[in-house]
């Protein structure tokens, strides 16, 4: 398991509020919209990044997590474990100080590096379904 539950609250609750949601498209049908929209609710800033830089949920898109022009605290990550790794490094030049994998999305290698540059991380794991578990 990546991501012990003091882990999973510190994210969700201690680390701040801005979430950026690296996959997140106008695209109803994707997971990430509706956890996007999950997050919301629960207070959070959600930033979507994407390709198209679209804006969803009332916030304005970026193409990447550089391009994002002021601070976030957590990286979101809904690309496929093949390309998760490289978002992870990005999240660490970032600042960010959490990254949350998606389920399905499993980088072992990358769970290490972010972990050993300091930041928190969770694999495998949703942040809708946990964070109403928080209450």
């Amino acid at each position: 398991m990546y991501g012990d539950e003091a882990t999973i609250r510190r994210i969700l609750t201690g680390l701040g509020d801005t979430w950026a949601v690296v996959g997140l498209s106008t695209n109803p049908s994707r997971a990430a919209y509706g956890v996007a929209r999950v997050l919301q609710r629960y207070g959070k800033r959600i930033v979507p990044v994407h390709p198209k830089a679209e804006t969803v949920h009332g916030e304005q898109g970026y193409a990447s997590l550089a391009d994002i022009p002021f601070e976030v605290d957590v990286v979101d990550v809904f690309v496929n474990s093949e390309l998760a790794g490289a978002v992870a490094d990005e999240a660490v030049a970032k600042g960010a100080q959490a990254v949350w994998f998606q389920l399905g999305v499993v980088d072992e290698t990358a769970y290490e590096r972010t972990r050993a540059a300091g930041l928190d991380m969770v694999m495998d794991r949703c942040p809708a379904i946990e964070i109403p578990l928080l209450d």
